[in-house]
């Protein structure tokens, strides 16, 4: 790997953990896409799972008190069932193909949450949480994360359409990362196995997840729920649209 590929992760790291301290999701939505211009899929991915796991103890204690425990439960336990199928997945699709359906997903759920919220007021919410939903929308999550290395688009997409108040968003996204993402962890390392230079490259670049993490906290806490809103969909729409844009430059490359 060459010095600008080290750079261009490193920088990626840093920034991505920041978003993700102020706004409890966004490390991986960023950083996955952007890895894949550094690294090869695979590795990217990989990268991005123990990344996401040491960030999410930096920035967890300071949240605690908004964390709902039967929420977070309820996430964790659809995550752990849905994460066999995102390892199977992982192993026969098509790299490529699924960035970009992935992609597609998050730019129309940004695209489907920005229209909705100029349709509705305040007081009413598109979806209806419920304990079953809450599992459902974990399960989802579980496949992401194992596939393309992205669980957080899915809970945030469903907690956003259901009206949860962004300290609720934050501190539950953030404590469910920290399961989701240790449990996808020893899945990859059980079943798929991971190289001793992810390793390292892992160990290199939490210093900068670390310090994003440390700098963003305090910003966090005081964004409100319209500026929360406002990234959240942002972030949701620039991961989606460029994860498309990348994967369609992947696969005329490969067809050339």
């Amino acid at each position: 790997m060459s010095l600008s590929d080290w750079a261009g992760l490193a920088a990626t790291t840093f920034i991505a953990a920041l978003l993700y301290a102020v706004s409890g999701f966004g490390f991986a939505v960023l950083a996955a896409p952007l890895f894949l211009l550094f690294a090869d899929p695979a590795r990217a991915i990989q990268l991005v799972i123990v990344l996401s796991t040491a960030l999410s103890l930096v920035v967890i204690p300071g949240l605690r008190r908004s964390i709902v425990l039967g929420l977070l439960l309820r996430l964790a336990l659809g995550s752990v069932a849905g994460l066999p199928l995102g390892l199977l997945a992982f192993h026969y699709v098509n790299p490529v193909v699924t960035r970009g359906l992935a992609g597609a997903t998050i730019l129309i759920f940004a695209v489907l949450m920005t229209v909705l919220r100029r349709r509705l007021d305040q007081t009413r919410t598109p979806l209806a949480m419920s304990s079953g939903r809450d599992v459902a929308a974990g399960a989802v999550s579980g496949v992401a994360a194992a596939l393309v290395g992205m669980a957080g688009p899915p809970v945030l997409i469903y907690l956003l359409l259901g009206g949860a108040p962004p300290q609720t968003v934050r501190a539950t996204l953030l404590s469910f990362f920290a399961l989701s993402y240790a449990a996808t962890l020893a899945a990859h390392a059980a079943t798929i196995g991971i190289p001793g230079s992810t390793w390292l490259a892992a160990v290199l670049l939490i210093p900068f997840a670390v310090i994003g993490g440390f700098a963003g906290r305090p910003l966090g806490d005081r964004i409100g729920a319209e500026g929360f809103a406002i990234l959240a969909i942002g972030l949701l729409a620039v991961a989606g649209l460029y994860t498309v844009v990348a994967a369609g430059i992947s696969f005329a490359a490969h067809h050339q």
